[in-house]
């Protein structure tokens, strides 16, 4: 039987332990964590240290991490990238010992928030859009709302907006209900609203990469 390696989602406060039957990465039906001091990665068995990275496989990272924050909506979780697996769970705990003061900064920064997501798109016919005038009306409504807010690409023509926002627990309801105000206030548009997510546009750690290789697979 192969050995069983340590598929690393996320990045939580070692406050309780975590167990939830979800369907995970390689076929994983169950996440639990695995603590260093103050900090618990989310992780699920997996046989290697070099997943696939699939679509079906991405949406399984994701799904995991969505189900951590349904678990307790109130939770910081930093997001690690796709494909983080570990030999076991001693070479975890050391990439944690030595991020430990990144992540910790980076889960109080975070604490109390979430990631949502704003796309705005013109229609598809020649129907004429003033979108300098939707962008200033849709960014003066939500960036008094959140914290941060980022850009992303927009990758065809009719998007007007993409961006990302992170969002205090408190503000929730204002922003869903400023949601609501733009997508009445242009019913023209298409509004897609998405999350809450866990915060990837606004961490940026890379950990234990060369670690994570370490003793083969």
């Amino acid at each position: 039987m192969s050995e069983s390696h340590l598929y690393t989602y996320g990045i939580i406060d070692d406050n309780e332990s975590l167990a939830l039957n979800v369907d995970g990465v390689a076929g994983a039906t169950r996440a639990y964590t695995v603590s260093y001091r103050s900090l618990s990665a989310v992780v699920s068995d997996i046989e290697t240290t070099d997943p696939e990275r699939t679509d079906a496989a991405v949406e399984a990272h994701n799904t995991v991490l969505q189900a951590v924050l349904e678990h307790d909506a109130t939770r910081a979780v930093v997001p690690m990238s796709f494909g983080m697996a570990f030999k076991n769970a001693r070479t975890l705990k050391g990439v944690l010992r030595g991020a430990r003061r990144a992540l910790r900064s980076t889960l109080t920064e975070i604490a109390g928030t979430v990631e949502l997501g704003v796309k705005v798109l013109a229609p598809g016919d020649d129907t004429a859009v003033d979108t300098a005038a939707v962008r200033s009306d849709v960014t003066a409504r939500l960036s008094a709302l959140s914290v941060g807010e980022t850009e992303n690409d927009c990758f065809t023509d009719r998007l007007i907006i993409n961006k990302s926002y992170l969002v205090e627990h408190d503000t929730r309801e204002a922003f869903d209900a400023a949601i609501d105000e733009i997508d009445a206030a242009h019913d023209d548009l298409t509004v897609r609203y998405t999350g809450p997510w866990p915060p990837y546009n606004f961490v940026d750690i890379h950990i234990g990469a060369e670690q994570a290789q370490q003793g083969g697979r």
